[in-house]
């Protein structure tokens, strides 16, 4: 499955990155590869709980 994952960079310096048709999956990162990293792990949860009810 294909995320669209939408990323920014703060004022402050760090990044965000947002998994569009997940509402709430957005994650930080000091770099723009962490922020993407941890909203994809945190979609695949969402995604599990999501598919076990």
């Amino acid at each position: 499955m294909e995320l669209a994952i939408e990323t920014e960079l703060e004022t402050d310096g760090r990044w965000i990155a947002e998994v569009t048709s997940l509402p709430g999956v957005l994650c930080y990162g000091a770099t723009r590869e962490q922020a993407i990293a941890s909203a994809e792990a945190l979609a695949r949860d969402v995604l599990v709980d999501l598919a076990n009810g």
